[in-house]
């Protein structure tokens, strides 16, 4: 049978996810798993290189059809801690925002908020590599992941976007999903689903083979990030969506 290529990300937010899968023998014999950061499995899922991937979700409306496999998501009702605006001044000093490479859900979240929430028109640059040395003076940068957990030891302003985005719209956020390119087998996405789950459910277990730091991970799993992909953060979703269109 002809393995299903699966798409993860590589950072610290995706060990709960990944644990059940990563401890499934008869998963792990139906699947390719890559890991890679999050705008390069949109890529590979864009391309065709993957058939699902855990993916930024601002990469719907390039797609021709997409599945929403999970209900589980890398989401926040709040501060999400790893996806944030940092800067040496405050917002309304900032002249320039370095926009971090590795994102395409944090960045196009960016863009909104400046439009919608913020109301500001402020230069936006594409980074590249290393990168974070270039936060000083009136110059920000969205930083993604697990650099910006390390980050946030560093600077001294830091706009949470998830936080942000639920002080806008009232609705958590959704920065990542399962998605397929394609229409998977139905026992299939049981599985998947069910060892999504595992993890989740067992938090302790995965504290034990993972280590941080810089940042509380326990915090991080159980009050940052908000796993159950629910009919509020769907609203959420469709609200992102919405309004990224319209940028």
């Amino acid at each position: 049978m002809k393995k299903i290529k699966v798409g993860a990300v590589s950072y610290l937010n995706t060990k709960p996810l990944l644990y059940g899968i990563e401890h499934s023998k008869k998963l792990m014999e139906q699947i390719d798993l890559v890991k890679e950061y999050p705008s390069k499995i949109a890529s590979q899922l864009l391309d065709g290189d993957i058939d699902v991937g855990l993916v930024p979700v601002a990469v719907i409306p390039k797609m021709k059809e997409h599945y929403i496999i999970s209900d589980y998501c890398i989401g926040a009702d709040g501060n999400v801690a790893s996806v944030c605006l940092f800067s040496e001044v405050a917002l309304d000093k900032i002249d320039k925002i370095l926009l971090d490479y590795q994102s395409k859900t944090s960045v196009a979240l960016c863009r909104v908020l400046l439009k919608n929430y913020w109301k500001k028109e402020i230069v936006l640059e594409d980074a590249k590599e290393d990168f974070t040395d270039n936060i000083k003076d009136t110059t920000a940068a969205v930083l993604i992941g697990d650099r910006a957990l390390k980050q946030r030891q560093k600077s001294e302003y830091i706009y949470d976007l998830a936080g942000e985005w639920k002080s806008f719209s009232g609705l958590p956020f959704v920065f990542a999903a399962w998605i397929a390119n394609r229409v998977l087998p139905e026992d299939f996405i049981k599985l998947f689903n069910e060892k999504n789950a595992e993890g989740i459910d067992n938090i302790a277990e995965v504290l034990k083979q993972t280590t941080c730091e810089y940042y509380d991970l326990n915090a991080y799993y159980k009050r940052n990030i908000s796993y159950i992909l629910n009919d509020e953060k769907m609203k959420g979703l469709e609200l992102f969506l919405d309004l990224l269109q319209k940028l």
